[in-house]
């Protein structure tokens, strides 16, 4: 006797929540085991109208799941091996000098306009007709820009403007 297979709908509904209960269980982690088990589904939904046809459907996406489960789990242990071969202290990087500290609480005082085009100029290496076309204006008000900025810095940094 024909029986009609069931919809992707109705398994997912009756099914997602014990799915993703297991998978917690197993990585100890629930967004790890929700991204599994949609990963799983969406397989599923992907060829639905073979996989409806199979003797138990639920059972294709746990496997599916479990067989996703067990991949992650074994990259995840070959890049914590790896990590544990590779040397366990990061070398220290010193902090902002006070210089930059300064320069980069000054640059936060200036007008928009002046700021990018003092870190586009100076920090990102833009020619002067590079930042004036990327800003919709003429070259002389990019120039002007950066000369009221350099003013303002000067006074504010307390280093002579050339």
């Amino acid at each position: 006797m024909p029986h009609d297979p069931p919809t992707f709908d109705e398994v997912y509904a009756a099914h997602y929540t014990g799915l993703t209960v297991q998978l917690y269980a197993y990585f100890g982690d629930r967004q790890e085991a929700q991204d599994v088990a949609q990963e799983a589904f969406c397989r599923a939904l992907a060829r639905w109208s073979a996989v409806a046809e199979y003797d138990d459907p639920a059972g294709w996406i746990r496997r599916v799941a479990w067989n996703l489960a067990v991949s992650r789990w074994r990259r995840a242990r070959t890049a914590l091996n790896f990590l544990r071969r590779e040397r366990h202290e990061e070398p220290l990087a010193d902090g902002p000098s006070s210089e930059w500290v300064a320069l980069v609480a000054a640059l936060a005082e200036l007008p928009a306009t002046q700021r990018r085009a003092m870190v586009l100029h100076y920090l990102g290496d833009q020619p002067v007709a590079e930042i004036a076309a990327r800003e919709g204006v003429a070259v002389g008000t990019v120039k002007s820009w950066l000369h009221r900025a350099r003013t303002t810095l000067a006074g504010r940094l307390g280093v002579k403007h050339v």
